[in-house]
This record gives C-alpha cells, sequence and structure tokens, in this order.
C-alpha cells in the first residue's frame, strides 16, 4: 500500500517525516508517554519511548505483567491517546488526529487481536469478519466473499453461523486474527495472542502470524510465547514503562 503523507505543519514534523521517507519507517514513536491517575496515584505506564518500525518488522514486546507493553499497543494502533509526545502511522501523525479521523485511520490501516477477542456478541463469526469491512465501504456481496475465504483459511468455514459464545476459546480467536485481516491492513498489533489456549489452538495461531509475516504485515505484538519470539526479527523488552533492552 503506497503511503499518502499528510502536509506537515512544523520543522519537527518535517524531519520526521524527512526521517520515514529516507528510512523506509511504517511506524514512528518520539518521546512517548502516558500516565494514568488513579485515586491519588499517578501510573507511569509509557515513559520516554523512542521507536522505529520499518515496514515488514515483526516485533515482540516481551516484559512482566504491568510493564506497559498493552498501552504502547493502544497508543501506536490509536485506540488511546499519548500525554506527551507524537505518533507516525504510515506517514500520517496518528498523535495529533480527531476521534473521528483516528476511526476511519484505524479502519484501513491496523488490524488488532486482543487477548480477550473482543468480538461482537449479537453477531455471528461471519457478520463479525463483515462489520469493518461495511464501515470500509465494500458491497454485500465482497464482505460475505471475503469473510468465508478469511473463515476457510483460519479453519472455521463450517463455523460462519455460530455466535461468539457457540465458539470455543481458541475459535473465537481465530475469528478475531480472521477480523484484524478483514480490510488488509498493512499493521498487525496482537497483545498475547495464544495466552490462555490449548497446545494445538496455540499452535495454529502461530502458524496464522507465520503467514502473516510472509505475506509483508508489519507485525507487533506483545507475548511471552516462545514460538512467536522465534518469529521475531526485533525483540524489545519493557520493564516500569521504559526500553530496557533490543535485541
Amino acid at each position: 500500500m503506497e503511503k499518502e503523507f499528510l502536509e506537515p505543519t512544523e520543522l519537527e514534523d518535517i524531519d520526521s517525516l524527512n526521517e520515514i521517507r529516507e528510512e523506509n519507517i511504517v511506524i514512528l514513536t518520539k518521546n512517548l508517554f502516558k500516565n494514568y491517575e488513579i485515586g491519588d496515584f499517578i501510573v507511569k505506564a509509557v515513559c520516554d519511548v523512542n521507536l522505529k518500525i520499518k515496514e515488514r518488522d515483526f516485533i515482540v514486546f516481551k516484559g512482566p505483567s504491568g510493564a506497559g507493553k498493552t498501552t504502547l499497543l493502544n497508543l501506536i494502533g490509536g485506540l488511546d491517546s499519548p500525554n506527551e509526545g507524537t505518533i507516525f502511522s504510515n506517514g500520517v501523525k496518528i498523535s495529533d488526529l480527531q476521534e473521528e479521523s483516528l476511526s476511519i485511520f484505524r479502519l484501513i490501516n491496523t488490524g488488532f487481536v486482543f487477548q480477550n477477542y473482543n468480538l461482537i456478541s449479537t453477531l455471528t463469526a461471519e457478520e463479525n469478519l463483515m462489520f469493518p469491512m461495511n464501515l470500509a465501504g465494500m458491497t454485500l456481496k465482497e464482505q460475505r466473499e471475503k469473510a468465508l475465504s478469511l473463515l476457510k483459511k483460519v479453519g472455521l468455514g463450517d463455523r460462519r453461523e455460530h455466535l461468539p459464545f457457540q465458539l470455543s476459546a481458541g475459535e473465537q480467536q481465530r475469528v478475531a486474527i480472521a477480523r484484524a485481516l478483514a480490510n488488509d491492513p498493512p499493521i498487525i498489533l496482537a497483545d498475547e495472542p495464544t495466552a490462555n489456549l490449548d497446545k494445538n489452538t496455540s499452535m495454529f495461531i502461530r502458524d496464522l502470524f507465520n503467514d502473516m509475516k510472509k505475506d509483508g504485515k508489519t507485525i507487533l505484538i506483545a507475548t511471552h510465547d516462545d514460538f512467536l519470539i522465534k518469529l521475531a526479527n526485533r525483540i524489545i523488552t519493557f520493564e516500569d514503562g521504559k526500553i530496557t533492552s533490543e535485541e
């Protein structure tokens, strides 16, 4: 997908966009901070994070629970806003976008795979996939054809009319992965996609991420899964909201 760059308005943005073009960067974060207030306490979830993610990178974020991995994925995906710092994704400064523009951007550019699946409970597996396609303007015929194709890809072609509660945890996660691919986004963000799944389902999902890697997706995963870690070309360790090491 060819990147469309917004016109920069500040000198810092011009420098960042030049850097993005010259180094083929898909995601760029600069001096990123995210704090949460809990009563009288301030939790520093992300502290001064600077990242350069290139096209086709397969990135694994490692670290203990509460280290800030999920918060960072939510910031990069535009599901949350930073307190300070900037985020560029596919040449767009998403940290400056209003919610309506951000929603449109997410719809086309980023696929999300959540640990708790986040399927719409009142929609069938097929309808869960068709929902983002409909928002993207596909015809009903295109939606149905692509939804069935993706469900077959994840081994669930015969479960397309089932509601989420009629599916096992592993099947729900496979539907969630298919939904993330619905609009063929260049970027995939995943938060512990194999957590709490049985061995066979985990292996199937690992294979799906390997296929995404071969298809040229830029993939960022928070995981402790050794197999997924082996797929990565970069492993970034997080602790207390900060990057502590990279390999």
